[in-house]
C-alpha cells in the first residue's frame, strides 16, 4: 500500500508536471514557437533546463502525433574540462524517440581579453547548433532558456550594455534560415529544479570551471536579493519587455 507521504509526493509531481506542460503550451501559443511541420533541433547540454525541455517537448511530439519533429544535439568542447553522460543523453532521447547527435569541437586562445573562454565556447557551440540544424533539415533551433534567464539577461544588458533588451523567446535569424525559439521562457528556475529532482536527473558529471567567473552570477545574486525585496518584481520586468517588444525579433 502507498503511504500517505507518497500519495502526496506523486500529487505534488503529477500539479507540477501540469503546471510546466501548461507555462510550455501558453509559451507556444503566445509567441508562435511550434508549427505544424517544423522540424526542430534541441540543443542538449545534458543540465536539468534542457532535460526538461527533452521530456516536456517528447511528451507534447508525441500528443500531437507528430505534427513536428525533434532531434537532440548535444556539442563537446575538447578544450573546456567538464563531463557529461553521453549514454545517458541517448537514453534520455530514446524514450521520446528522439535521435540524438553528438559532435565534438573546440577553439583556439583568444589574445583579446574580452573574449573569455565562456565567450569562445558559447560562440562555438552556437556555430555547431546553426550546423547541425541546417545539416538536419531543422527550421528551429528550441533551446532550454528559462524566464530567469531571459529576466537576468535584460538586467545584464541594462547594467552593462545601457540597453533594454534580452534574449528573444522567438527570434528569426538573419544569415540562416533558423529561428530559435525558448519554449521553458515561461517558467520559473525554481520549477525546473523541483522538476529535476522528481525525475531524478543525473547531474553533469563535472561541470564547467568557468561556471562562476561571470557577472551573470553576480546578476543572480542581485535577482535574489530584488525578489526579496518586492516578489512581483518578476511580473513587472517580464510586462516591461513584453510592452517594449524585446520578446520576439523577426
Amino acid at each position: 500500500m502507498e503511504t500517505a507521504s507518497a500519495k502526496g509526493k506523486l500529487t505534488l509531481e503529477f500539479q507540477l508536471h501540469k503546471r510546466l506542460q501548461h507555462k510550455v503550451g501558453e509559451a507556444i501559443a503566445d509567441f508562435t514557437l511550434l508549427q505544424e511541420g517544423d522540424r526542430v533541433l534541441i540543443g542538449l547540454s545534458g543540465g536539468k533546463d534542457s532535460l526538461a525541455l527533452l521530456d516536456l517537448l517528447g511528451e507534447r511530439q508525441q500528443r500531437a502525433r507528430d505534427a513536428w519533429q525533434l532531434h537532440a544535439l548535444h556539442v563537446r568542447m575538447r578544450n573546456i574540462h567538464y563531463r557529461t553522460d553521453t549514454a545517458y543523453l541517448a537514453e534520455r532521447c530514446a524514450a521520446w524517440g528522439i535521435p540524438l547527435h553528438v559532435v565534438e569541437a573546440g577553439f583556439e586562445p583568444d589574445r583579446n581579453a574580452r573574449r573569455t573562454p565562456c565567450f569562445l565556447c558559447s560562440w562555438n557551440r552556437r556555430k555547431v547548433l546553426f550546423q547541425q540544424a541546417q545539416a538536419l533539415g531543422c527550421n528551429k533551433i528550441a533551446l532550454g532558456h528559462h524566464q530567469d534567464d531571459i529576466l537576468r539577461t535584460a538586467l545584464m544588458n541594462l547594467t552593462f550594455n545601457g540597453s533594454f533588451a534580452t534574449m528573444p523567446v522567438r527570434i528569426a535569424m538573419r544569415k540562416f534560415p533558423l529561428t530559435i525559439v525558448r519554449p521553458l521562457a515561461l517558467i520559473a528556475e525554481d520549477e525546473l529544479r523541483q522538476w529535476a529532482a522528481c525525475r531524478a536527473y543525473r547531474p553533469v558529471d563535472k561541470v564547467c570551471p568557468h561556471d562562476k567567473e561571470s557577472n551573470r552570477t553576480h546578476v543572480e545574486q542581485l535577482t535574489d536579493a530584488m525578489q526579496r525585496l518586492n516578489p512581483d518584481y518578476r511580473h513587472h520586468l517580464w510586462h516591461a519587455l513584453l510592452k517594449a517588444g524585446a520578446l520576439v525579433e523577426e
